[in-house]
């Protein structure tokens, strides 16, 4: 193979910034009856540019592979909702959509943010690449078109003239292998006076609490402001407002529309692009400096699962997240170490995470477990997840957090 080229400008990547090893599809979960078959592994080799510094994986299987049969339904979160009930009603109040306007979602999942919008009588639309997930939302009365997004469909929404008012995406920019054509898309998409909002993990977080799980397959590209800022104006896009998010471990909503048109800029970019250069964003050895991090993360889990063992320790995780398979794969931690996972999402119930192999359960299989220690794997909703799950100190039990170190939670 060649040396890989950024899939923004085309400059040549040879710069590591994380390199995970071999690691399955993150949510490729297993049937029962699949167990015994050969599961796929890609590398999982994080690289920057050296020009624009976006951060990125080469693209080793196809988005219409990876969303054939998702299995991640955003409704399985109460926080996710409250935040997508929050993001509705500060819209419609800061920009005034109505029903004469339209709101299009770009990875609407299962409906679980446009609910909001029909509720308030505003026309909506979802675009959603898996076709299970997408009969979900449109069972909800939520409409939705079964496809992937760019230049393609937002060509025959001008044609159809279905422009939005509203254009946004939660955590999809970093999705798509060809982002060129997506950001054009949305360009194309977006009506005269139309307002764009996309959420994204901010690559600051990631760097700064060593968030190095949250890089798998499915997420293409790993997002600074900076980066993100220029790819916009290389389509006629302009940023003029961001706000930072707990959200996901810390990530950005920026707000964007044609250039030269929409609201005047808040002063929030300039502000934002500046603390990014004071962290060292703009600087490689930033980058170079991750994955010795990274490594020594591994060393401290491993150790302390060891040792747990060592004590005869019981060991449960909670949740099935992406991130979690990340991690669990990269250190090579099996059921060797974990009994089994539970999650709330029954989509996900009865089957096994890719590579690992460890079961995944209702989460009543706790109360009957009673395991010593339950590694929190969505880590950032670990807050929501200790409140729902705090009987497990009935017995003595303790949650351990693996991100940005291990550490047993109080």
């Amino acid at each position: 193979m060649g040396i890989p080229q950024c899939r923004f400008c085309k400059s040549q990547l040879s710069i590591t910034f994380a390199d995970l090893g071999m690691s399955p599809l993150s949510n490729r979960y297993v049937s029962a009856e699949r167990l015994a078959t050969m599961e796929p592994f890609y590398p999982l080799h994080a690289y920057v540019c050296p020009e624009c510094f976006l951060v990125q994986l080469e693209e080793f299987e196809s988005p219409q592979a990876i969303f054939q049969d998702y299995a991640y339904f955003s409704s399985y979160s109460d926080s996710w909702l409250q935040h997508a009930r929050s993001y509705v009603a500060m819209m419609t109040n800061r920009f005034n959509f109505d029903r004469e306007s339209r709101v299009v979602e770009i990875a609407s999942n299962d409906g679980y943010l446009l609910q909001y919008f029909v509720q308030r009588g505003i026309p909506v639309l979802g675009i959603e690449p898996a076709a299970n997930v997408a009969e979900v939302a449109r069972q909800r009365g939520i409409p939705t078109e079964t496809c992937f997004f760019g230049t393609e469909t937002a060509l025959r929404m001008v044609v159809e003239r279905r422009q939005a008012d509203l254009l946004l995406g939660n955590n999809v920019l970093a999705h798509v292998p060809n982002v060129n054509d997506f950001v054009g898309g949305m360009k194309l998409a977006l009506a005269p006076d139309g307002i764009i909002t996309m959420e994204f993990p901010h690559l600051l977080r990631l760097i700064e609490e060593n968030q190095f799980d949250t890089i798998y397959h499915e997420h293409f590209s790993y997002l600074s402001l900076q980066t993100v800022e220029r790819i916009f104006a290389a389509h006629g896009l302009r940023l003029f407002d961001v706000e930072e998010l707990s959200t996901h471990g810390g990530s950005i909503r920026i707000f964007a529309s044609h250039s030269g048109r929409g609201p005047a800029s808040t002063g929030r970019v300039e502000a934002l692009r500046q603390i990014e250069v004071e962290r060292g964003l703009c600087d490689l050895d930033t980058y170079r400096n991750f994955d010795a991090r990274v490594k020594e993360t591994k060393r401290k889990l491993l150790t302390f699962l060891v040792q747990a063992k060592q004590e005869n320790k019981t060991i449960a995780a909670y949740g099935a997240p992406a991130k979690g398979n990340t991690l669990l794969n990269y250190c090579g931690v099996r059921s060797d170490f974990i009994d089994f996972t539970v999650d709330r999402s029954p989509h996900k119930q009865n089957r096994f995470l890719p590579g690992t192999h460890i079961p995944i359960l209702h989460p009543d299989a706790l109360r009957q477990a009673r395991p010593d220690y339950v590694l929190i794997l969505p880590w950032n909703l670990r807050h929501e997840i200790m409140q729902q799950m705090s009987f497990i100190r009935d017995w003595g039990g303790q949650f351990v957090v693996p991100i940005p170190e291990v550490r047993v939670a109080a």
